[in-house]
């Protein structure tokens, strides 16, 4: 008697986990917010805004982690890799040849561990006192110049050449989380795939990300020069109606207001500096990911179990989810999405491994433990 065929396993997705590099001391952080400033201050400094809100979130396994020890880089690697989590995508700091927050990175490619598959995502942004409501308050000016794009392809070639550095079909993966900001991506992107063919035998594949301040589509962006497109989520442009009347409000004058005004009425008025949060309900969002158009090929999906980043703003945007069944049914769909597509090209990331200020973190904390670690290792099929 002949058996019926065993189901086939649907195909394994390659997930990847943005990675904040942020929880150590550094000499610019200690000038500009306080000796000894962490991201942890702001983490640690968290109100509820209302009745049942989460806040603050604290750590459970990890505890109040310092990235300068290596025995935490390897539990974190430990519990990614136990989840099916392939990759951590670091945040990369670069500022006409100065980098920041590089330390975690330095000592994970000096030392060789942990063993554990990486990628990099340049965060061209200027850092400014946005926390603090002053965006206008400029720490670091973000700049471009040709000569520092050649030192900067250098070092880039050099970290590409890790072996763990993460490829997909055999190019080292690399994003771009302001495509916009660059004067000339075109050849920009240009000159970055001469020299790395010529340095190291190999070009890039480079991905734009794609966010709420984008004013290019995904189809623009690849016009660019761009290889993919990574949907950055949460998206404002993404949001269903908020739960609150603050936020609802908020919602209004981003709409009806011309580009840039609502953002100096929030930054210079009275209004402003008053808590105007903006609340979103977490199922009705990936409600409405879920009912969304078919991804093109070459565009990436991202999922985030929860989001909120009152520990960091006064005008808050709270998306705050204590169900980790919601967001591994987002998880699945985002994995259903890419399947039919080859192996090397099913990329779907997670924001993120450890945005703890911004409430969006799988790393255990004391209200859920491993609950958005275990979705995601049950959604990953890696248990």
């Amino acid at each position: 008697m002949s058996r019926a065929p065993a189901p086939e396993a649907a195909p394994r997705a390659r997930a990847i986990a943005f990675y904040l590099p942020q929880f150590h001391p550094t000499p610019e952080n200690d000038e500009w917010w306080g000796r000894g400033f962490t991201e942890w201050t702001n983490v640690a400094a968290g109100t509820p805004r209302f009745k049942g809100h989460g806040q603050p979130h604290l750590p459970a396994d990890l505890g109040f982690y310092d990235l300068r020890v290596p025995e935490t880089r390897q539990q974190q690697a430990n519990l990614a890799r136990a989840a099916g989590i392939e990759a951590f995508c670091y945040y990369h700091y670069w500022f006409k040849g100065k980098r920041l927050l590089n330390r975690p990175l330095d000592e994970v490619l000096g030392s060789g561990e942990p063993d554990f598959p990486f990628c990099l995502c340049w965060a061209n942004e200027s850092w400014s006192r946005a926390w603090s409501g002053r965006e206008h308050d400029l720490l670091v000016q973000q700049s471009y110049e040709e000569a520092d794009d050649t030192a900067h392809i250098a070092w880039l070639c050099s970290a590409f050449q890790d072996p763990r550095y993460l490829r997909v079909d055999g190019r080292p993966l690399f994003l771009f989380y302001m495509p916009e900001k660059l004067p000339d991506a075109t050849r920009l992107l240009a000159q970055w795939r001469s020299e790395s063919l010529r340095q190291i035998g190999v070009e890039p594949h480079f991905c734009a990300v794609q966010t709420g301040f984008s004013t290019r589509d995904a189809a623009g962006l690849r016009a660019l020069g761009f290889d993919g497109v990574v949907q950055f989520e949460p998206n404002r442009k993404h949001f269903p109606t908020p739960k609150n009347a603050a936020g609802r409000a908020v919602s209004l004058l981003r709409r009806v207001l011309p580009e840039g005004w609502y953002d100096a009425l929030r930054n210079n008025s009275r209004l402003g500096r008053q808590n105007i949060s903006t609340v979103v309900d977490y199922a009705s969002y990936v409600d409405e990911r879920l009912a969304g158009c078919a991804l093109e090929d070459t565009t990436y999906p991202v999922v985030f179990p929860s989001w909120d980043n009152s520990a960091r703003r006064t005008a808050a945007t709270i998306i705050e989810n204590h169900d980790a069944g919601q967001y591994r049914r987002w998880l699945e769909d985002a994995i259903r999405r890419v399947a039919p597509r080859s192996a090397e090209q099913r990329l779907v990331f997670i924001n993120a491994w450890n945005e703890w200020a911004e409430g969006c973190h799988l790393e255990p904390d004391r209200r859920h433990g491993f609950a958005f670690l275990d979705a995601t290792a049950e959604a990953l099929g890696s248990r």
